[in-house]
C-alpha cells in the first residue's frame, strides 16, 4: 500500500511495519539536514513539501512482497501529477540483519526492476525505445518513463547513495519537464547539484552522470552508482522483453 507521510515524520501512520519508522526517519533526516545539505535539491524540496510517497517492502527477493510494491507503484503512477512536479515514489526495504557487499545490493536492485518489468500491468510505451543503449531509453512502468535511483547501506565513499536499508526512488520523467539539461533552469539546477555532490561525497561526481537524451548518455548507468569512479562493465542488467510493446503479452 502506498503511504503519504507528512513532512513532520513524527506523525507516522500506525500501519507501518515495526522496522519502518527508524528507516523512514533516517531517510528523511538525510534529505533535510541543514548542515552539509543533500545534493539533490529536487528531492529535498519534495520531502519538505510532503510530495514524496512511500512503500515499505519486507523482502527484495519475495514475490509476494514485490507484487505489493508493484501495486503501490501502480497506484502512485495513476495520480502522481495531482501531487505536483515535486514528487517521487520511494520504496524502502527492510534492512538486512547482517552487512551485505555493494555487489549484492546491485543484484537485488536489478532483480527488483526485472520483476516489476515482467509484472507490469501495461505494455512498454511505444514512444520509448526498448534498447538500453539508446540515449532515449528510460525504465518504464505502467506506461510511464521513470528515472530510478538506488541507495544502499554498503555505499561508503558515495555518501549521497548511502541509506539505512535498500532504497529505490522512482521519479517520473514528467517531473523533469522544463528543467532538462539543455534549458537554462536545468543547467542552473545541475550546477548546484554537482557542487553539492562535490562537497557531500568523498569521491567526485560519477562519470556516468549525464543528461537524458544526450548522445553519450545512458540512463541505466546512473541508476546504481558504485563507490569507484568506473562505469558499469557490460550491458544493462535489465533485458526488456522483445514483446514489450505488445498489449497482449502475459501479465
Amino acid at each position: 500500500m502506498i503511504q503519504r507521510i507528512p513532512p513532520a515524520t513524527a506523525a507516522v501512520p500506525h500501519t507501518l511495519p515495526e522496522w519502518g519508522p527508524p528507516v523512514l526517519d533516517a531517510f528523511f533526516a538525510d534529505l533535510t539536514r541543514s548542515t552539509s545539505p543533500f545534493p539533490c535539491t529536487f528531492g529535498v524540496e519534495a520531502a519538505r513539501r510532503g510530495g514524496l510517497r512511500y512503500a515499505f517492502v519486507e523482502d527484495a527477493a519475495d514475490p509476494a512482497a514485490l507484487l505489493g510494491l508493484r501495486d503501490a507503484l501502480t497506484e502512485y503512477l495513476h495520480g502522481y501529477r495531482e501531487v505536483g512536479r515535486l514528487t517521487s515514489f520511494v520504496a524502502l526495504f527492510r534492512p538486512n540483519s547482517s552487512p551485505a557487499p555493494l555487489e549484492a545490493y546491485a543484484r537485488q536492485f536489478w532483480g527488483v526492476l526485472d520483476f516489476l518489468h515482467r509484472h507490469d500491468p501495461l505494455p512498454w510505451p511505444a514512444k520509448v525505445p526498448t534498447d538500453p543503449d539508446d540515449p532515449a531509453w528510460e525504465f518504464c512502468f505502467h506506461g510511464e518513463p521513470v528515472f530510478v535511483v538506488c541507495n544502499t547501506p554498503a555505499h561508503r565513499l558515495r555518501r549521497s547513495r548511502r541509506s539505512a536499508g535498500l532504497v529505490m526512488t522512482f521519479q517520473p520523467r514528467w517531473v523533469f519537464e522544463g528543467i532538462e539539461g539543455h534549458t537554462e533552469r536545468g543547467r542552473a539546477a545541475r550546477a548546484v547539484i554537482r557542487r553539492r555532490l562535490t562537497n557531500y561525497d568523498a569521491v567526485p561526481p560519477h562519470p556516468s552522470l549525464g543528461d537524458y537524451g544526450d548522445p553519450g548518455n545512458r540512463e541505466w548507468m546512473q541508476y546504481f552508482l558504485a563507490d569507484v569512479q568506473e562505469s558499469p562493465r557490460g550491458g544493462c542488467p535489465l533485458h526488456v522483453r522483445h514483446d514489450a510493446h505488445d498489449e497482449r503479452r502475459p501479465r
